[in-house]
């Protein structure tokens, strides 16, 4: 297991000279697969039947769930990513917040992680590969995790993620289908860093607002949910706001109003939206959502694309109100997403 190479956690060692950027087709969260297309891929997956599994594949949760004993389920996720900036720290650090984002969207504690790699050993030298995950194992100690070991593999396009075990009690997990209708609808991190991350890939203009806001755990929003007596919640990914709201209204048959200046905006992301820098993901997220989303008056093609924009380690969607947190809308009965 253990063959993933291991730095003690530092600043940036360097200054890259090449853009990791350029290396990868799509940037972080927004070269994932259409989710239309990944429902139909997994569904080779159904049919399976564990009495233990108390979270499994049916509803597109953030972290598969299974029961250990009366009071503790472990939790279990993977996500990784080509880089999303040119810094390899900051990437490192911006795919760990991703990955453990996970574990807290389903209201559990991480306990552990282990390292993914891909990696152009031919191209891109190591002393690269040493700050990318040092900038994760930064991350991981800021949440109290320990890394320990990972899988690396030869690959033509730089990625880099985790796979993290989690705990959470049965009843108390953040699900997918436990929304009901008529509660707020509560956001904790600014949509936009698509919009700022594409850019950057297209003219090197890095957003200092965007690492930060990317790099930010979702601890403390998933500790605040449960402590509210939250119990649906998700995050909002590579899916965009749209597609994981989509999600969990599916699941839990029910609809939802979005109130479009309500949604905080991060700084730069409108101008980045104005000047065209709308990446294939956001794209393909609204093509899958489009029949389930009625745009009320005065909303147009760009407000959708924006509430579809690819999130990369994106914050919170909480079904109930959060305190310190805005709210963007109410659930309801019924289907579909209204956006006014």
């Amino acid at each position: 297991m253990d063959d993933t190479p291991h730095a003690p956690v530092s600043t940036p060692l360097t200054t890259p000279t090449i853009r990791l950027t350029t290396m990868a087709h799509g940037g972080g969260c927004a070269s994932k697969i259409p989710p239309g297309e990944l429902e139909e891929v997994v569904g080779a997956l159904a049919g399976q039947q564990y009495d233990s599994v108390i979270v499994g594949l049916e509803d597109g949760d953030d972290a598969a769930a299974v029961r250990i004993s009366g009071d503790t389920a472990v939790l279990s996720t993977a996500d990784f990513f080509t880089p999303v900036v040119d810094d390899p720290f900051d990437w490192g650090r911006i795919a760990a917040a991703n990955a453990l984002s996970d574990i807290y969207a389903m209201g559990g504690d991480p306990v552990v992680a282990i390292n993914l790699v891909g990696w152009p050993r031919e191209v891109l030298p190591y002393e690269l590969l040493r700050e990318v995950l040092a900038g994760g194992l930064a991350v991981a100690q800021e949440a109290g995790v320990p890394v320990i070991g990972g899988h690396s593999v030869d690959d033509p396009e730089p990625k880099y993620g985790m796979a993290v075990t989690g705990t959470a009690h049965p009843d108390r997990l953040l699900r997918n289908d436990a929304a009901r209708p008529g509660l707020p609808l509560t956001l904790t991190k600014p949509l936009g860093v698509g919009l700022l991350n594409n850019r950057m890939k297209s003219t090197g203009e890095a957003s200092a607002v965007a690492v930060e806001t990317m790099t930010a755990l979702n601890r403390d929003a998933s500790k605040a949910a449960l402590a509210a007596g939250v119990r649906a919640a998700t995050d909002v990914t590579g899916f965009g706001l749209l597609g994981h709201l989509h999600k969990m209204a599916r699941a839990s048959g029910i609809g939802a109003i979005i109130d479009r200046a309500a949604v905080p905006l991060i700084e730069g992301a409108a101008e980045a939206l104005r000047d065209g820098y709308v990446s294939g993901g956001t794209r393909r997220n609204l093509d899958w959502v489009r029949d389930q989303v009625r745009a009320g008056a005065g909303i147009g093609e760009e407000d959708l694309l924006l509430l579809a924009d690819a999130q990369t380690s994106g914050g919170l969607l909480v079904v109930g109100e959060v305190p310190g947190y805005p709210i963007i809308g109410e659930t309801v009965a019924g289907d579909g997403i209204d956006v006014r």
